[in-house]
Formats: structure tokens, C-alpha cells, sequence
């Protein structure tokens, strides 16, 4: 364990709170004009995946459990749940639904993930930060809107809606941030 200040907890740090593993879902440093800036932490409990909610103040201490963040490629969901393999050993692990979350939309078939583990136990998953989606269906262009100001909504290949300019219509394949589900660009290839 390492003692951290926190606001330096990211999302997807295992913290030990009360002799308990946690995994943070978000961290959101607060600064009011007045008082003491605060962090907002909510963390799921790793042993029964319960959800809690913490606020401390931005200097004070936090422990950080050492966890290893180990590249894996996805290869297939099934009825257990989310199949990865180490490429370096070819080592298999299976992740469940509750700590992909709703990142699960965004996994395509030998896509590489970073995975927090802990005594080879799976606690969080990174996605990359961008992923390359079609789009399957979209509302039509309105005339005399101005592309600079105005979104239209958008249904991804995956079933996540977004937001895209009004010049990208179904069946063009667009960049996607997979932290907020925002639009990027237009895919390249």
C-alpha cells in the first residue's frame, strides 16, 4: 500500500478504505470560492460490489493498493462473461459484467485493454481512449443550420447514441471517445 494525496486518485485506482479494496468509478476535485477544496470519490467494493460514495479533503492521505496494469486482448464474450488473453504468455481471464460496466459496448473482437489486476484478480478495465464505430442510423440534414454550432443526434453500430455533425449520415464510419461517448472526427480509413 502507498499512501496518496486525493486528488490524485484517477478513475480506476484501487484504494483501501477501513481494511477494505475499492475501485474507483470517478474522482472529481472540487474548488469552491470559499473553503476547502474537496475530492469526490465513487467507489465500488470489490468484495460485493457494492457501491459507496467518499469525500475528503484534497491533501489529505489516501492508501493506493499496488495494483499491476497488464495489456490483454479481448477475444470473446460468453454466458461467463468477458474472455481476455495475456499476449505475452497467452495467460486467459475471464472479466464479469459488473467491472466492465457500460464499457462493454465499445469491445471489438481483438481490441487491446489495459487491466488493473490484483492477486491475478481483474478489478478495473481501460479501454483505448478512441474507437472507430459506423454509424447506423442518424437524422437527416435540416438546411440552414450552421455546421459549427449544431449537433444532430446519431445511433452508433454498437447501439450508443452520440452526437455528430450534421454533414455525417448513416453508414459513415466516425472516431468515438469512449470516456463520454463524444464525437471525435471522421474515421480515416
Amino acid at each position: 500500500m502507498v499512501k496518496v494525496i486525493a486528488s490524485s486518485v484517477r478513475k480506476g485506482n484501487v484504494l483501501e478504505v477501513d481494511g477494505k479494496l475499492y475501485v474507483v468509478l470517478t474522482a472529481n476535485n472540487f474548488h469552491p470560492g470559499k473553503g476547502t477544496p474537496v475530492t469526490q470519490v465513487d467507489m465500488r467494493r470489490i468484495v460485493d460490489g457494492v457501491k459507496v460514495a467518499e469525500r475528503w479533503r484534497t491533501t489529505e492521505q489516501v492508501e493506493r493498493a499496488f495494483v499491476e496494469d497488464v495489456n490483454h486482448q479481448f477475444l470473446y464474450e460468453d454466458g461467463e462473461g468477458f474472455h481476455f488473453m495475456n499476449p505475452e504468455n497467452y495467460d486467459q481471464i475471464v472479466v464479469d459484467a459488473d467491472t466492465m460496466g457500460d464499457q462493454k459496448a465499445y469491445l471489438q473482437e481483438g481490441m487491446t485493454c489495459v487491466l488493473s489486476m490484483y492477486e491475478g484478480n481483474a478489478l478495473s478495465i481501460q479501454m483505448p481512449r478512441h474507437v472507430t464505430l459506423e454509424i447506423s442510423e442518424t437524422e437527416p440534414v435540416v438546411k440552414n443550420q450552421t455546421a459549427s454550432s449544431s449537433y444532430k443526434p446519431a445511433i452508433l453500430s454498437n447501439g450508443v447514441r452520440t452526437l455528430v455533425p450534421p454533414h455525417i449520415n448513416a453508414g459513415t464510419r466516425v472516431v468515438i471517445a469512449t470516456e463520454d461517448n463524444s464525437y471525435v472526427e471522421r474515421a480515416k480509413d
